[in-house]
């Protein structure tokens, strides 16, 4: 590629993570190399697998869990600075064609870093790099910044029926 964008995937809906590993998929199978970090996310996701059987794929997390329960403390906040700066690296390195930061307007939702960290991130990386951030809450800067947004709406999902997180399919 000679020219990466940056997709945006946010908004309420089912499918943010999905579609981020559909289009790594479709990168890898097109021989090119990707770089998945997952921001707030600790649980044993399938995709964590992927790395097994996916050449020139790259999986890692940078969370410590979710935050339905509780507020973010100094050891999230770290970890997701640790991992933009992991992801920062990656992205000036040229290495990988696609990078996807998941989760990463949730993190920024919560305060684990401010948007003009992501921007300068972004703003730093080299030109040919794809780029996908994924996550609810997409803030207008990040969303001013980007080539491509993308908003999952929820329309109707099992969860409200009682229906928890499936193997294989949520997680």
């Amino acid at each position: 590629m000679e020219r990466g964008y940056i997709h945006v995937y946010t908004g309420n809906g089912k499918g943010k993570t999905t579609a981020a590993l559909g289009i790594s998929l479709r990168c890898v199978c097109a021989g090119k190399r990707v770089f998945f970090g997952q921001f707030i996310k600790d649980w044993e996701y399938s995709e964590l697998r992927a790395e097994e059987i996916l050449p020139n794929f790259e999986i890692v997390q940078f969370g410590r869990g979710c935050f339905i329960d509780r507020d973010p403390e100094e050891e999230d906040r770290r970890a997701a600075r640790e991992g933009l700066a992991r992801c920062d690296r990656v992205l000036q390195s040229g290495e990988y064609d696609l990078v996807v930061l998941d989760e990463v307007n949730v993190a920024l939702f919560y305060g684990l870093f401010k948007a003009t960290d992501v921007l300068e991130v972004l703003e730093r990386r080299n030109p040919r790099v794809e780029v996908v951030l994924t996550g609810r809450y997409a803030p207008q800067e990040i969303i001013d910044a980007a080539d491509l947004v993308t908003e999952m709406k929820e329309v109707k999902h099992y969860f409200n029926e009682g229906v928890g997180a499936r193997t294989g399919i949520e997680r």
